[in-house]
């Protein structure tokens, strides 16, 4: 049974929902505003979220960014506001799926169950990634082991390191790394993390020169996947 957190403000959308993602066999919960929803969300495990945009306390573009800055759970944006950079602006800032009002209590059931299965299978070839890799983060010692052997990186680049493999094969933006990796609203270029970047790539060559581990992808970020160096990008 998946657990969804539901943050609307308005009584009626959030119980239909509710009504609908219980019937289907779902634990719901609701918060009515975008602080509550944040809260919620540190406090109790959360499969799916369903997310407003236009909340009383804060805009849901705001929220999500601000969940993403801690929580890589899903985000299905429920909203009247239709416009394609809104689509675009919330896809940007971590949302997995959008759905616009008025919509059909069935389609998010089954937008909720699409997404959860997708959750299943990439968790499943994640943990293969993992196991097969045998890599190693140590948020205590802040090094990376791999094959016997151990590298001490700075804050920032294990960090880097952690989000990148956290989804071996994703992309991720220099924007969304830098919003997560900096929570306290810096001022942070694309040329820093370009820098951290390939700090963190020579210290992994230097200590395993027959694996790539971070991949620059022209135009759209970094991804972090194993390969050997003769066959990396």
């Amino acid at each position: 049974m998946a657990r969804i957190l539901i943050i609307e403000d308005e009584p009626k959308i959030a119980s239909l929902l509710s009504d609908y993602l219980s019937h289907a066999g779902h634990d719901t919960a609701i918060a009515g505003t975008g602080e509550a929803g944040l809260a919620a969300l540190r406090e109790q495990r959360t499969d799916v979220v369903l997310l407003d945009l236009m909340l009383p306390d804060m805009d849901g573009l705001e929220v999500c960014k601000r969940l993403r800055t801690f929580t890589d759970t899903p985000v299905i944006m429920v909203t009247a506001r239709v416009e394609e950079v809104d689509r675009l602006l919330g896809l940007e800032l971590g949302a997995d799926d959008y759905i616009c009002k008025p919509f059909s209590p069935r389609e998010v059931v089954a937008r909720v169950k699409a997404l959860l299965r997708r959750i299943d299978t990439l968790g499943q070839d994640k943990a293969g990634d993992a196991a097969a890799s045998g890599l190693e983060l140590d948020d205590n010692r802040i090094e990376v082991r791999y094959q016997g052997k151990a590298v001490t990186l700075t804050v920032v680049e294990f960090a880097l390191l952690k989000t990148l493999a956290s989804h071996p094969g994703h992309i991720r933006s220099r924007q969304q790394l830098i919003d997560r990796i900096y929570n306290d609203n810096r001022v942070v270029s694309d040329r820093t993390v370009d820098s951290h970047i390939k700090k963190l790539r020579r210290k992994l060559a230097d200590a395993f020169p027959e694996v790539e581990f971070i991949h620059s992808i022209y135009g759209a970020g970094y991804r972090f996947e194993l390969a050997p160096r003769d066959e990396a990008d």
